[in-house]
């Protein structure tokens, strides 16, 4: 027999690869659905790719590549043996099979055991070859499938390659010494005991002395006086006061410096009056703990309580568009944007309709095609293979265990969020992100991969008008861009509940200074047609430069729709930045109707009787030429120092991080970190930033509207390399920078409503510089809540501009996102969506 099987893999041996470090192997998820080794058919993982493919999509894989010998893997899930075996540890055929596969959590480890199954299958006549079979195997064959065996998961590759460490639990949770000297910690008005810093307080946890800390890189937020505390005693976990909820808190070591966990955290913040298990029941509200359990105070219904509609009898639900997406770990902003995507008909048409011909067509890599992976992701949710109700026995069983709730499978789009996060500096980690802007990231990458074929974003996009209006002339210019969402602020000024407001803030500090329970507080009531109004309102516009007058002057600017979209987001901005530039929520309450017409904020252009401004160029202000290594404040650049310093801290040369801010156009640290990783090996990476020289721009060019560029008209090879990065063509990344005045964030637009034409065709007419004006939507706040249009669109406009539909601005609400939390940094989302009118 070992001569037999030696014989028939001699003609695959070339095929048959050893996994080498950085290879992938992705034995625990298919690449094409959400099938694994827990599926019926189990999964099949090439030899020579280390893909994983489920029953259904393998004989794909075989016919596109030829490869024909692939590992079966199943793995048998099934209750223990009630009795004298209950107890017993899990049997396993081969204990060294999916060392490293991730166990369901669906299946509490104390009552089900894993029995798992490993095949050699030879296609296309599915022979079969159990494993192990050391000795009748060739050496090449047992020693690559012992490694595809024992490695890791591609996820626990990427996770341990991640920016952020996983937090360990300290060596000093389990033997930890509390005190008992009677110290009790009030829910509120808590102060340093050395000094009167209020903020950034850590609790002892051994003798519960509360002291402030001193680890901002600008040395705010106190006096260190929580670490003094620890050189004198040696007392070594903290727990910061602030962020304390139900699920957990914010602990340091002192001795091991560095945040930790603590398995016992509950028992040891009980020790000094902290009932994080009561705090479900009563509640956080912004930072400070309502630990009262008397009954005169009324323990307040938490937000938590109300969006998951906690106590009520919900009906679960199943089939198609009833799939659950699991939280990867702080992954719900990815959760909740792609259920609402996946409910619109124009994304389940792009992605699941197109099914078979995404397949058919994807690369030989699926795992990092971005169209395979959203065809994936919605075909998981609206199948149902996904979202099954158990069998009736099955069902009776549950009721009895109370464990009916746990049952729902659902799907976990581990592929999908690594393919969307790479490279990003955010979205790639574990940190807590934000709905709107992975929302916008999304965006872009559906424009970027839609080329040739339907975009389903278009459905969003919709034209902007901005009417600004020089305050000395009186006369107006009028200009368009491209905009996805709708962002309205909300007024605190226009709450309908102003006195109860005051009253409460009176009481909250009086009961601050006197250390006793805090008042059950009152949330501001912002009426939704005042948020409108905020909107519509004219704004200053600072440094306006009047053509008109030939120098600046004071503007206003107003913005209305120009165009509506089939589905509009309207993001209501709860969120602002405190005086230490630490993003904060505000306590409000909007309520959003059913119902929404905007037709009245659509924008009229030029009224009769209004005279333009000028449209000439504002004068170009030419850096000199500075090779000179010393800069002097006359001659330096335009240089945001904020966002250097900001980079700086994180270790990088500073004139390395000046530069970055300088190349990327003052657009935010977030591209300027891409720009240094981009540019970290070059010989002058930490060299002083040095300009070229800058011609006048000829009258042909300021005729153009366009801005001095270098001798050759070519745009900065830094700009030319941002843009490359991304996967865009050099040629039409010259072509955008040109358009645009060099303007990374205008490029980037332009990039995506012209789509690259045939070389020799050169776009320079006055209607393409127009369209040069488009900008990206601003992307600094949070996303709340997403509505659906029912209009009726007119055809797109010429397909040189942008891809714009047009509507009558009558909405109803379709779906929205709700963020659960008082922080930015903490917290969850939520989505809920109408579907078959409920």
């Amino acid at each position: 027999m070992a001569a037999d099987l030696g014989e028939l893999l001699v003609p695959y041996m070339p095929t048959i690869r050893v996994p080498r470090t950085g290879d992938r192997v992705f034995k625990s998820e298919c690449a094409f659905s959400y099938d694994s080794p827990e599926s019926e058919g189990g999964l099949y993982v090439c030899m020579n790719t280390f893909l994983g493919f489920g029953r259904e999509h393998v004989e794909r894989h075989y016919r596109k590549t030829g490869q024909s010998v692939y590992m079966l893997l199943k793995r048998h899930v099934k209750e223990k043996a009630t009795g004298a075996a209950g107890g017993a540890i899990s049997r396993r055929r081969n204990g060294r099979v999916f060392l490293d596969l991730e166990l369901n959590r669906d299946f509490n480890g104390d009552e089900y055991e894993c029995e798992d199954e490993a095949k050699l299958v030879i296609f296309p006549d599915h022979f079969e070859i159990p494993l192990p079979n050391i000795e009748e195997l060739p050496a090449l064959v047992t020693i690559a499938c012992d490694a595809v065996l024992n490695a890791a998961s591609a996820y626990k590759k990427q996770e341990s390659d991640s920016w952020d460490e996983e937090i360990q639990v300290s060596k000093h949770a389990r033997s930890l010494r509390q005190q008992d000297n009677g110290v009790r910690i009030p829910p509120s008005g808590w102060k340093c005991q050395k000094c009167e810093m209020r903020e950034n307080l850590w609790l002892n946890l051994t003798d519960g002395a509360v002291l402030c800390g001193k680890w901002f890189f600008d040395g705010a937020g106190g006096n260190g006086h929580a670490l003094d505390h620890y050189k004198d005693t040696n007392f070594p976990l903290a727990v910061k006061l602030d962020n304390i909820t139900a699920d957990g808190a914010d602990i340091y070591s002192f001795d091991e410096e560095e945040a930790v966990l603590d398995p016992h955290i509950s028992e040891h913040l009980q020790h000094f009056g902290i009932d994080m298990l009561q705090m479900q029941q009563n509640g956080t509200e912004n930072g400070h703990l309502n630990t009262d359990n008397s009954d005169s105070v009324r323990p307040r219904v938490s937000e938590w309580e109300v969006i998951q509609e906690s106590g009520m009898k919900l009906k679960a639900v199943y089939g198609s568009g009833f799939t659950g997406i699991k939280n990867l770990g702080n992954s719900c902003y990815l959760g909740t944007t792609m259920q609402v995507l996946f409910s619109i008909p124009e994304f389940q048409r792009a992605y699941v309709g197109n099914l078979q011909r995404i397949y058919d067509y994807s690369p030989l890599d699926p795992t990092t095609d971005f169209s395979t992976q959203m065809a994936k992701l919605g075909h998981g949710l609206l199948s149902g293979l996904y979202s099954k109700p158990p069998m009736k026995s099955e069902f009776i069983e549950q009721v009895m265990r109370e464990e009916y709730k746990h049952q729902l499978k659902g799907i976990s789009p581990k592929m999908l969020k690594a393919m969307v996060s790479k490279g990003h500096p955010e979205f790639s980690s574990n940190r807590q992100q934000d709905a709107h802007e992975f929302f916008l990231h999304l965006i872009n990458l559906v424009e970027r991969n839609s080329a040739g074929s339907e975009n389903p974003s278009d459905v969003f996009r919709y034209l902007v008008e901005e009417r600004v209006q020089c305050c000395q002339t009186q006369k107006v210019c009028y200009n368009q861009k491209v905009d996805y969402l709708m962002q309205l602020p909300a007024p605190m000024e226009a709450a309908s509940n102003r006195e109860e407001l005051i009253a409460y803030e009176t009481k909250r500090r009086e009961a601050e200074e006197n250390m006793s329970a805090p008042p059950e507080p009152v949330r501001a009531r912002i009426p939704f047609t005042a948020c409108l109004q905020a909107f519509a309102e004219p704004e200053n516009v600072p440094d306006f430069w009047s053509s008109a007058l030939q120098a600046k002057s004071a503007g206003v600017k107003t913005s209305r729709f120009a165009s509506f979209p089939e589905y509009l987001v309207v993001q209501i901005k709860k969120f602002t930045f405190g005086v230490d530039w630490v993003p904060k929520k505000l306590d409000l309450s909007v309520d959003v109707p059913d119902f929404l017409d905007l037709s009245r904020l659509r924008g009229t252009g030029l009224q009769a009787g209004e005279e333009e401004l000028p449209d000439l160029t504002p004068p170009i202000v030419l850096p000199e030429d500075t090779r000179d290594d010393s800069m002097n404040s006359s001659d330096s650049p335009d240089i945001d120092e904020s966002a250097a310093m900001q980079l700086a801290e994180m270790g990088f040369p500073l004139e390395a991080c000046r530069k970055a801010v300088y190349y990327t156009g003052n657009m935010g640290p977030e591209m300027a970190f891409n720009w240094i990783i981009a540019h970290m090996e070059e010989p002058d990476f930490a060299e002083p930033l040095a300009l070229p020289s800058f011609m006048e721009p000829g009258p042909s060019m300021a005729s153009l509207g366009l801005a001095a560029t270098p001798l050759d008209n070519q745009p900065p090879e830094e700009s030319i390399a941002i843009l490359t990065s991304m996967g865009f063509p050099r040629r039409h990344t010259v072509q955008a920078l040109k358009a645009t005045n060099n303007n990374l964030e205008r490029a980037l637009d332009w990039i995506f409503t012209h789509p690259e034409r045939e070389e020799e065709e050169e776009e320079t007419s006055d209607d393409l510089l127009d369209m040069s004006d488009i900008t990206e939507p601003n992307d600094n706040t949070f996303s709340n809540a997403n509505t659906n249009s029912h209009s009726t669109l007119s055809p797109d406009q010429d397909a040189s501009g942008p891809r714009i539909k047009d509507g009558p601005g009558r909405y109803e609400l379709f779906a929205f996102i709700s963020h659960m939390g008082a922080s930015t940094m903490s917290g969850r989302y939520v989505c809920h969506i109408k579907k078959e009118g409920s």
